[in-house]
């Protein structure tokens, strides 16, 4: 709206000048103007431009979703986007249905059609209701998919082409800041119209005395036209409109660099709440460790043994009926497969887990396809995050019966059983001597760092039928295999890193306490003051004992997804904390969805688990995460960083253009000079500043938290000791610089005026500049590293020239002498030295 005014300025004032002056003389105050206003607009849509395009490159990274498909006989990952009419979808708990089509088989297939009916209740999905339709997400079970629609024929497709998708909403502090923006502009605008009628009373004034109060001409006009020009200029200038510009660089800028740091940030907000983040609450399979798994240790038939790649004497060392039923079990309950590629390479395709425990069968010597075959399945009842256990029953060949097998949490299929494949392959009760037995292997396993599982099975009557649950005791344990998942390179560091940043990473988790407990010690989360405790008991805990316990709790084992969700809510709530939480799992969702950022793994995350999240961590890297702490720590800065400098410009603009209205009847600053200042004020400003990369001294800060004030005591110290300065500058220079520089003749208000005007400037660009530090006297440090700020910092010196020796007749300036520019360099650089006195006074 005051571009709009400004506009509407130069058209009068170009029709007053040119029939008053002529052309092209009566031209110059309109076109310089209309100059102006082009050049704050294109250099502003110029960023927008860019904005957007970066925005175009994270649209495009969003839907790289991929999903197992079977097409021309070989299962492979393919782009939801490249599917067609005839492909198999593979379906898992958590996927989202990439397109329409129909149920081919599956098991235990519940579907939560929310985002496209708006009906809570899952839908069950079988031959007898086989439709899918895209957009809907798997709750539970799996299943393969003949697809049938694509695209915008879909359901879904044809509900969006209804819609139009919305832009991205403004982040807190984009809002924080519009307040204060308004807060400014009304103030801006007060300011305006006192000085407006000031300037105005200074015209009629000097009128009355000359005595042509009612004879008006041109000149009279256009000096009326430049005070309200002034006017509203002071109100561009006090409007700090840069303010949402340099946030949404900042976070644009940001989220690009995220990118190349392996992490896609979903929901702009994240960037700065990020920065905030005093706990982070993180899963351990794939973030802590590196989620490629191999068996190296089993107990089977009661028989400790460690496992070797180059070693497979355990299939000769196992009794014959127990390593059938071994293999049987690894290669019949799965959620993987083995497959053979278009090279004609054995491939396995599943989870790390699972993978690793088929991999061991192949070892073994086991067929995965000769065991798929010679059994049918019955029933299958995929791994739940809240039985942690996963189960199927099989109908046997030769009518020899049906049989059940359950694997999953080692003390949860343990109880589950009462007998047990001896040494000599015979199936014996589990008496008290060898539950403890197996019980302190599994505690031995899982001291070692290891991921246990066990395996059962049961001998089901021939009256079972597919709708019965398949039975959660009377087991037979076959045994407990240990799975090592390493810890991930430089995650001890990383948590280092957050600890003396003030930030507390606790490990949530579904795994054993005592393999919790282990990679926690080992990645330096678990200290000696901290607590390590059980899902179940903390569900258990009373309000006031959580209050006791959460600030303590570094490791949560065996935790339910209520569990997570619960711990994070009261971290949030309670304890006043800002915390982020990572997940892969649709189980995590909820947990996801109550953080202040959601933290997705890329590799290993569910879609529902995505959709949930604000930022997926595209490697599945805590490392990653800690780059994104420091990526939302360096916006929050930058940002602080630029309303400082923006502050400064503000009140000095508005208290030299008022006290000069005030004192002398003119405003030394005219409507093209304050342009070029509101110029360098926001949108280059915004650029120099809002672009800094983070330094490592960034983590080692205590974090914002969540009720920490954005104008800190510091930023106000900074603001007012360098608007002081230059008000008492520019005061200076209005009272006495003609005398000071001799400035005497036809032009020598021309000439002062252009004195101020550079003056005002170079204390800006040396502003810029001690505004990269808010705290630290070194001000230069790590400045070449930052291209933008050396790029903007040196153009508005070159215009600044410019406008100055050659745009005289634009920008009511005149060519200066080499003293006075010195001068004018001197009053600049004598900011910083000021700058660093006013760092040492405490706040």
């Amino acid at each position: 709206m005051t571009l709009m005014i400004l506009g509407v300025c130069a058209f009068v004032s170009l029709i007053v000048g040119i029939a008053t002056e002529g052309w092209p003389k009566g031209a110059h105050d309109g076109l310089g103007i209309v100059a102006s206003i082009l050049l704050v607009v294109f250099v502003t849509a110029t960023s927008d431009y860019r904005q957007s395009l970066q925005f175009k490159d994270l649209d495009k990274e969003k839907k790289k979703i991929s999903i197992q498909v079977t097409r021309n006989g070989y299962r492979q990952k393919m782009s939801i986007y490249n599917l067609l009419p005839g492909d198999l979808v593979h379906l898992g708990i958590g996927d989202q249905v990439p397109a329409d089509g129909l149920f081919v088989s599956g098991f235990s297939v519940l579907i939560d059609e929310s985002s496209l009916t708006g009906e809570s209740e899952p839908v069950i999905v079988t031959s007898q209701t086989p439709f899918l339709l895209s957009g809907t997400k798997v709750q539970d079970g799996s299943c393969t998919m003949l697809i049938t629609t694509v695209g915008m024929r879909t359901q879904w497709g044809k509900l969006m082409a209804t819609l139009s998708e919305g832009g991205d909403d403004e982040t807190p502090l984009q809002v924080k800041l519009n307040g204060v923006a308004t807060i400014i502009g009304k103030i801006g605008l007060f300011f305006a119209v006192v000085t407006f009628t000031v300037l105005v009373k200074g015209l009629m004034s000097r009128k009355i005395r000359e005595g042509r109060f009612w004879w008006w001409s041109g000149d009279d006009a256009i000096e009326m036209l430049e005070f309200f020009a002034i006017a509203v200029t002071i109100v561009v200038v006090a409007v700090p409109e840069g303010l949402p510009l340099a946030v949404t660089l900042s976070l644009a800028f940001a989220m690009k660099k995220m990118m190349n740091d392996k992490a896609l940030v979903r929901h702009l907000a994240a960037c700065e709440t990020m920065g905030s983040a005093t706990t982070i609450c993180s899963d351990k399979t794939g973030t802590l460790t590196t989620n490629r798994m191999t068996v190296v240790k089993t107990c089977i038939c009661m028989n400790i043994k460690d496992i070797n790649d180059k070693d497979s004497s355990l299939s000769t060392e196992l009794p014959d009926s127990a390593l059938k039923l071994l293999l049987q079990s690894i290669f019949t309950n799965t959620g993987g497969e083995v497959v053979v590629n278009k090279k004609g390479r054995r491939e396995i395709l599943g989870t790390p887990t699972e993978s690793a425990i088929l991999e061991f069968g192949l070892s073994l010597g086991g067929d995965f396809k000769a065991e798929k075959e010679a059994c049918k399945l019955v029933k299958v009842e995929p791994f739940n995050s809240e039985k942690k256990r996963m189960g199927v029953v099989l109908e046997l060949p030769e009518g020899e019966g049906l049989r059940a097998h359950c694997k999953g949490a080692s003390e949860i299929i343990l109880a589950a059983c009462d007998k047990v494949i001896n040494s000599n392959g015979e199936v014996v009760n589990l008496v008290e001597e060898s539950i403890t037995y197996l019980k302190s292997t599994i505690n031995l396993f899982a001291c070692e760092a290891l991921r246990t599982l066990c395996l059962a099975y049961i001998e089901l009557e021939n009256g079972f039928s597919p709708e019965d649950p398949i039975p959660v005791s009377g087991y037979t344990c076959i045994g407990v295999v240990g799975i090592k998942d390493p810890v991930r390179p430089g995650v001890k560091e990383s948590v280092a890193v957050c600890r003396s940043a003030g930030i507390i990473v606790r490990m949530v988790t579904g795994d054993n306490i005592n393999t919790a407990k282990a990679i926690a010690r080992e990645c330096g989360i678990l200290t000696d003051d901290g607590i390590a405790i059980e899902g179940p008991d903390f569900r258990e805990k009373t309000q006031e004992e959580m209050f006791e316990l959460i600030p303590k709790i570094q490791v949560m084992a065996r935790s339910s997804p209520l569990d997570k969700h619960t711990l994070v809510k009261q971290l949030r709530t309670t304890f006043g904390e800002v915390v982020a939480v990572t997940g892969d799992g649709t189980n995590d969702a909820p947990a996801l969805h109550e953080a202040d950022i959601g933290l997705a793994m890329g590799i290993a995350g569910t879609e529902v688990a995505k959709e949930s999240a604000d930022v997926i961590i595209l490697d599945d890297n805590f490392s990653t995460i800690v780059t994104v702490c420091k990526w939302g720590r360096s916006v929050y800065i930058n940002i602080q960083k630029f309303v400082q400098f923006q502050l400064t410009v503000n009140v000095v603009a508005l208290l030299v253009n008022f006290s000069s209205a005030c004192m002398t009847g003119s405003a030394p600053l005219t409507a093209v000079q304050l342009l070029w200042v509101n110029m360098i004020m926001d949108t280059l400003g915004a650029l120099a500043l809002a672009t800094e990369p983070p330094n490592d001294d960034l983590m080692k800060r205590a974090p914002v938290g969540r009720k920490g004030n954005f104008i800190s005591n510091v930023m106000w110290r900074n603001i007012l000791g360098q608007s002081l300065y230059q008000f008492v500058v520019i005061w200076f220079l209005q009272s006495v610089g003609k005398w000071v520089f001799f400035l005497w003749g036809p032009n020598a208000d021309v000439t002062l005026n252009t004195l101020i005007f550079n003056s005002f400037v170079l204390c800006q660009v040396f502003n810029e500049i001690n505004s990269r530090e808010m705290e630290e006297i070194d001000v230069f440090k790590g400045i070449m590293d930052n291209h933008v700020f050396v790029i903007v910092l040196s153009c508005t010196v070159v215009f600044q020239i410019i406008i100055v020796e050659y745009l005289g007749t634009f920008a009511n300036t005149t060519p200066l002498s080499l003293v006075q520019w010195l001068f004018c360099i001197l009053v600049g650089f004598m900011g910083m030295p000021i700058a660093a006195r006013l760092k040492q006074i405490p706040v």
